[in-house]
């Protein structure tokens, strides 16, 4: 009942839930008929729907932000390359003596580097229970340690956005030195088990794609709750009107602060089930590009929709797959070029085309 309650009067939020139900549904179904069906769906292709649904949910966390506190954040890669490393520290930790080196406690690029024992920050990663702590637990308290300084600073605008950029640019740095223990510029890949499933595995990579799909529902279903409560109607108010907000007597800094920190929790578990699925975390992941993508996601779908974010992720990143294979040198302009043009005639998104049609609302 209460879950119903939130997607009451979001007929959009409906649709998309009733599509990822679906999904889950017809998606195990599909891969386990005979290969030679015309229905027939291959395990690949659920890999990459599964990383597109990671995707989304980065791009839900980043509406949260931008769309419901005004905060055009370039950083949250950053959030999300560091749920995903907590998650290839666990990977890691699985391998165990099947690695090159055959060493059971040490990762096989710490044996190359001549490492004698673990370090202090990889202990307690071989518990899957723990690397899901971490996986929301750091995202969460760097969010937490950065908004409250620069929230408490009173720095906004374009400002804040340059600030969030830095952080990402800086944290790339720093990941791809070998001395920092995460595997410098080659990051962590070869993972085996999940779970002690093999991720090579057609049952595994199934579960994974249901378990995005799953954690996509559940964070659909938390930033909109936020968004219908009390604090989501002073995060609108923080947004359009931040001195009269605190002029009214609302801690605005508390707010932003909250929100961001939740924000990079939700971006910290997409990044978790994204590494699993793709079979490697590296530097990259931090890149202020990635950041910059996901901000045209949210334009593309429809700023303070939340479902709209979703689409606008699925639609890029299947657009993405497609060019960087057909014509891989005119991505990145036609990826400018479709920024440009929303943002001159569709300001409110595919969101705000549907609902003068009337197909959400």
């Amino acid at each position: 009942m209460f879950l119903l309650n939130i997607v009451k009067n979001d007929r959009g939020g409906r649709w998309l839930i009733s599509a990822l139900v679906a999904l889950i549904v017809a998606v195990p179904l599909l891969n386990s008929l005979p290969e030679d069906s015309a229905f027939y769906l291959p395990t690949y292709s659920i890999a990459i729907l599964g990383k597109y649904l990671t995707l989304a949910l980065l791009a839900v966390a980043v509406d949260l932000v931008w769309g419901y506190l005004g905060i055009l954040t370039l950083g949250h890669a950053a959030f999300f390359a560091l749920g995903g490393y907590a998650m290839g520290m666990y990977l890691m930790r699985q391998i165990g003596d099947r690695g090159v080196y055959g060493n059971p406690e040490l990762p096989d690029f710490m044996v190359f580097l001549n490492w004698q024992e673990l370090p202090w920050f990889w202990q307690g990663f071989d518990n899957f229970a723990f690397a899901i702590l971490m996986v929301a637990l750091v995202p969460g308290v760097l969010a937490f340690i950065f908004g409250a300084l620069a929230f408490r600073s009173r720095v906004s605008g374009v400002y804040l956005s340059i600030i969030t950029q830095a952080l990402t640019f800086a944290l790339m740095l720093a990941f791809y030195r070998n001395e920092m223990g995460f595997g410098g510029n080659n990051g962590l890949t070869d993972f085996k088990d999940i779970l002690g499933f093999s991720l090579s595995s057609d049952v595994t990579k199934v579960g994974l794609f249901i378990a995005s799909a799953v954690a996509l529902i559940i964070g659909y279903l938390i930033s909109r709750a936020v968004t219908e409560s009390r604090a989501g109607r002073a995060c609108v108010a923080v947004r359009d009107a931040e001195s009269r907000a605190r002029f009214m007597g609302y801690r605005v800094e508390n707010i932003k602060l909250w929100i961001f920190t939740l924000s990079a929790m939700i971006a910290g578990v997409a990044g978790a089930l994204y590494v699993p699925q793709v079979g490697i975390i590296n530097p990259n992941e931090f890149s202020p590009l990635n950041s910059i993508e996901v901000v045209v996601w949210v334009a593309v779908g429809g700023r303070a929709s939340l479902y709209g974010a979703v689409i606008g992720a699925l639609l890029i990143n299947y657009a993405k797959s497609y060019f960087t294979v057909e014509l891989p040198d005119v991505w990145l302009f036609a990826l400018g070029g479709l920024f440009v043009l929303v943002t001159l005639f569709l300001p409110k998104g595919v969101t705000g085309l549907m609902a003068k049609r009337g197909v959400a609302a």
